[in-house]
This record gives C-alpha cells, structure tokens and sequence, in this order.
C-alpha cells in the first residue's frame, strides 16, 4: 500500500497553490461552472460564463429563465439542451428553499437537480471553505493508479481517500490530484518519465522513467 502521508507531502510540494481553473466569484457561480464543466473544457466553459454570469447574476434569474434563451447562452459547452434544463431546475429549487442561495451542508446540494457528491465536495470545499474530498474523473484514475484505493465507485473512492489523508488536507490534495490528472496522468499517454510521484505509484503499467 501507498504511503500516502508521504505521497501527499510530494503531491503538494509538486503543487503548492492547487486551485481550480474555472473562473467564479460566488458559490452560485461555481455551481453553475462546474455544471457545465460536464464533457466539457473548463476554458471553453470560461468563455461562456464571462457573459453568463453577467446576464445572469442571480438563481432567480436561471429559475425564470427563458430555456431557449438559457440554452443558446451555453450551447458551446455543449449537451446545453439537458444542462440548461438542469441550471433551471436547480434554480428554482435554491429560490423555493433556500432563498436563492447555495447551501453549505452536502445533504442539502446533493438534493439540488443534477448536483451529485463531486459538485456538491468541490463547492463546500473551493466556495465555502470546507475540507471536502471530490472525486471526478482525474481523482479517479490516478488514485487507483497510485494504489490508494482499488474502487470504482466515486462514494467508495471518497471514503478511502478521506479515511488516509489528513482533514486538512483533503482540499489541496483533491486539487492536486486534479491538476495532476490533467497535466501528467492523463488517460492516455501519461508522462510517466516527468511524475514526482513515480517511485510511489503502484501501477503496473507505468512507464520507465521518473524525476
């Protein structure tokens, strides 16, 4: 097994000041962000949202959506047909219960439309400040090819990492692991030769090499 306080003081020396690449200024702008973000670049959602977020400051404002108007506002991010369909729903839901605000508690974003427990981690944890561990795709992957977890499931995958790692740590570490699935452990072709962690990962199939 991993020794994985010594694979999160190496993970965090390679990205001291992790952060997410989706640009926001409130938790509702980060929700909606990381809606869109789904089989989509967080530049391209970025271009979208510069305006977006200008037409719409507010949830009362995607919760009286015109959803033609809302849909051909984020078309480019694509399947902008379901995700506007969701930002609506959503919406109204944060206006009929919440006042319009996002809430802080998981229980309670995860009862939002179309927000499961990654959104709902990365909000609590990038927005509001609480130590959350969000596993997307990237989190996923390399956590399983570093031996951390041998699970599949997200939930399962969740609670390993938060049973391992420090509390306060699991917001950098899930920041980490996401810049590191994108810029070394791809899917495809990772740069096995340029990891900081090669000597701790226990995938079988990694590459020769390592820094």
């Amino acid at each position: 097994m991993v020794d994985t306080n010594k694979l999160t003081r190496r993970l965090l020396r390679a990205y001291p000041d992790p952060h997410l690449a989706l640009h926001f200024s409130n938790p509702l702008e980060l929700l909606v962000a990381t809606v869109l973000s789904a089989q989509c670049t967080d530049a391209r959602v970025n271009e979208v949202t510069r305006t977006l977020f200008r037409d719409y400051p507010k949830a009362r404002d995607y919760a009286d959506a015109d959803l033609q108007a809302l849909e051909a506002a984020i078309r480019p991010t694509g399947f902008y047909r379901n995700k506007a369909k969701t930002l609506k729903a959503c919406c109204q839901k944060l206006v009929a219960e919440h006042g319009g605000r996002v809430p802080r508690a998981v229980e309670a974003l995860t009862a939002l439309p179309g927000v499961g427990r990654k959104t709902a981690n990365l909000v609590r944890a990038v927005a509001f400040g609480d130590p959350a561990v969000a596993v997307d795709t990237h989190v996923a992957r390399v956590s399983r090819r570093l031996g951390r977890t041998a699970a599949r499931e997200p939930a399962r995958i969740e609670r390993d990492l938060a049973a391992a790692i420090p509390k306060n740590r699991w917001t950098p570490f899930t920041l980490a692991m996401i810049l590191h699935g994108r810029e070394l452990c791809t899917a495809r072709r990772p740069a096995c030769a340029r990891c900081p962690l090669y000597d701790l990962c226990a995938w079988p199939d990694k590459a020769g090499g390592g820094t």
